[in-house]
């Protein structure tokens, strides 16, 4: 199986940057998709970036656009989500997710569902 474990979540001002980390651990890390999700009290958890292969297919939600890049490192496990310009409703839990299966259509890593596996989640709070 795989395991997900987030870090690098905190507090910050708004205008500042994080870089959240995930680190993988089991079977192949370098043939997963992978994506960032977060979720927000009463709120659903929602899309933020996924990696296919690498920095040549990415996909981005609308509202972190230009300010969030993520990125993987296949030879450390690692996932990055670079978080840039943060706002306070970037405020949330933020998850790691990653899924065993290619999917053809890139809306099926808009969503939660195709993935696997998940982290428990790690705190980011932006302060006005």
């Amino acid at each position: 199986q795989v395991q997900l474990v987030e870090s690098g979540g905190g507090l910050v001002q708004a205008g500042g940057s994080l870089r959240l980390s995930c680190a993988a651990s089991g079977r192949t890390f370098s043939s997963y998709p992978m994506g960032w999700f977060r979720q927000a009290p009463g709120k659903e958890r929602e899309f933020v970036a996924a990696i296919i292969w690498s920095a040549d297919n990415t996909y981005y939600a609308d509202s972190v656009k230009g300010r969030f890049t993520i990125s993987r490192d296949n030879a450390k496990n690692t996932l990055y989500l670079q978080m840039n310009s943060l706002k306070p409703e970037d405020t949330a839990v933020y998850y790691c997710a990653a899924t065993e299966t290619y999917y053809s259509g890139s809306y099926y890593y808009y969503r939660t569902e195709p993935y696997d596996y998940w982290g428990q989640g790690t705190q980011v709070t932006v302060s006005s």
